[in-house]
């Protein structure tokens, strides 16, 4: 039975998807507006679809563009990020070179980024300040990598250069600009607390390979997945990239720690949806 749940959301995966490919492809160059909301609405239902709960405490701000700065778990972080607002995400430039899931990357007009040179962090704040001064919000993984699932790994700062730009006119460019952070834990599969042991089950991490950790991962049942997002901040008020980072992983850390052990008194996080897939033994 668990073979045949990964089987269906395989499926329903592909029926859905590859019709909407060449519409966004059509979007991008038809309306800006329009295809940043395809890809919202298309990833909220294909969290339905996958069987993952969100439960969701903050919001992205509306009024202005976002630079959201994340902890970073599993392949399913894109869908979850995407579900919550419009955004496009900072990945590295070999992600661009995977198939198919490289054009669906592009489809969002994910940034790629060359961490080995020097030239392509200039390269990189231009995208990223272009995209923000688009009114795009983008999500950068600040740690470089995604982690176990129980821990928020070191930020790196040098991710944070792409966002910092220098010079006498930094401060004009960055005008307008809101920083928020945004914590991201799966807490529960199958309606069953996950703890330390069960978390890496879901994350992707290290050498692992996608395909077969999403197979996997599909025929264990549905998910619940927290994320928690901070208050906006200008990105003017940071004097520069280190003072970015110390903030935003202060802020990731203390929002991760809630999410894994929740504080008496605080209300529980919302969820927006439910999922497809709600029996408690995970089958269909």
């Amino acid at each position: 039975m668990r073979k045949l749940r990964a089987a269906v959301i395989v499926l329903l995966f592909m029926i859905f998807t590859l019709p909407l490919m060449p519409v966004q492809l059509l979007l991008r160059t038809v309306s800006t507006r329009a295809a940043r909301a395809l890809p919202h609405w298309y990833h909220r239902q294909l969290c339905r679809i996958l069987g993952v709960r969100i439960h969701q405490h903050g919001k992205i701000a509306g009024d202005r563009p976002v630079l959201l700065i994340a902890n970073h778990i599993s392949w399913l972080d894109i869908p979850v990020f995407s579900a919550i607002a419009p955004v496009c995400f900072v990945a590295k430039s070999e992600v661009g070179a995977w198939p198919f899931i490289g054009w669906l990357a592009r489809l969002q007009n994910t940034i790629f980024i060359n961490r080995g040179q020097r030239r392509a962090t200039h390269d990189s704040t231009n995208k990223i300040i272009a995209r923000l001064r688009e009114g795009a919000n983008v999500v950068i993984f600040a740690e470089g990598t995604s982690s176990d699932g129980n821990q928020v790994l070191p930020f790196k700062t040098s991710l944070f250069a792409a966002a910092m730009p220098r010079g006498e006119s930094a401060g004009a460019v960055r005008e307008g600009i809101y920083v928020q952070t945004a914590a991201i834990g799966y807490t529960h599969q199958q309606g069953l607390p996950l703890a330390r042991r069960g978390r890496p089950t879901v994350a992707w991490y290290g050498d692992m390979e996608i395909a077969g950790h999403a197979w996997q991962l599909l025929k264990r049942g549905p998910l619940d997945v927290h994320v928690r997002i901070g208050a906006p901040v200008s990105l003017d008020a940071f004097a520069g990239r280190k003072e970015l980072a110390r903030f935003a992983e202060d802020e990731v850390r203390r929002a991760f720690a809630d999410i894994l052990t929740p504080r008496a008194g605080r209300a529980p996080d919302q969820p927006w949806e439910e999922s497809l897939f709600e029996s408690g033994d995970g089958n269909l």
